[in-house]
């Protein structure tokens, strides 16, 4: 269950640690909009899925030697003082942006979001806003109930829809237009969900 806490910004986000199996600090949040929003922890779906991009992802880039970086959730990025999201999967080729000891500061190439009944209003309204103002190319939204991808593409600065990805229809292989030939099949994101 989200919890809403009034207005935050990077400057007084704390993240948690675990020292010696006690937690301190808070649990996992992003800032959405100034307001702190704590994120519930991913479901076997989600992870099953987040496992099966980061294994098709880096496949790709380390068989064509691309210089890009992959990332699962709990990697903060820094789009401006009141958003800093944590994005289900992600792939980053400024690697200029990256700061290895802190956060990510600007728009990853790819960002995916992994639907969950607490995070589908943000993922569809705010957090995609704030994707395509800060220039992120592509954006997927993975609904692992129906098995689903809907893919958008930053076209003259505003997204456009490229579609929607379904198993079991005529739409299942995606062309990631971030990179020349990287074609995902929705059978490898999906394979081993019921």
């Amino acid at each position: 269950m989200k919890q809403w806490i009034e207005e935050y910004d990077y400057e007084n986000y704390v993240p948690y640690e675990i020292i010696d199996g006690v937690v301190h600090g808070e649990p996992d949040y992003e800032i959405i909009g100034g307001e702190k929003v704590l994120s519930p922890a991913p479901n076997p779906s989600h992870n099953t899925i987040m496992i099966h991009l980061i294994t098709i992802f880096t496949k790709y880039i380390d068989s064509k030697n691309i210089n890009a970086r992959i990332f699962g959730d709990n990697v903060d990025i820094r789009f401006a003082k009141e958003a800093t999201y944590k994005p289900d999967f992600s792939v980053i080729c400024n690697l200029d942006i990256i700061n290895w000891k802190g956060a990510i500061h600007g728009a990853p190439d790819l960002a995916v979001e992994i639907l969950s009944k607490s995070t589908k209003k943000y993922d569809f309204g705010i957090k995609k806003d704030v994707y395509e103002q800060y220039g992120v190319k592509e954006y997927w939204i993975i609904d692992a109930e129906v098995k689903s991808v809907i893919v958008y593409h930053l076209v003259d600065g505003k997204f456009e829809l490229n579609g929607e990805y379904k198993i079991n229809s005529d739409k299942t292989s995606i062309k990631v237009s971030i990179f020349d030939d990287l074609i995902v099949d929705l059978n490898d994101i999906f394979k081993w969900l019921p």
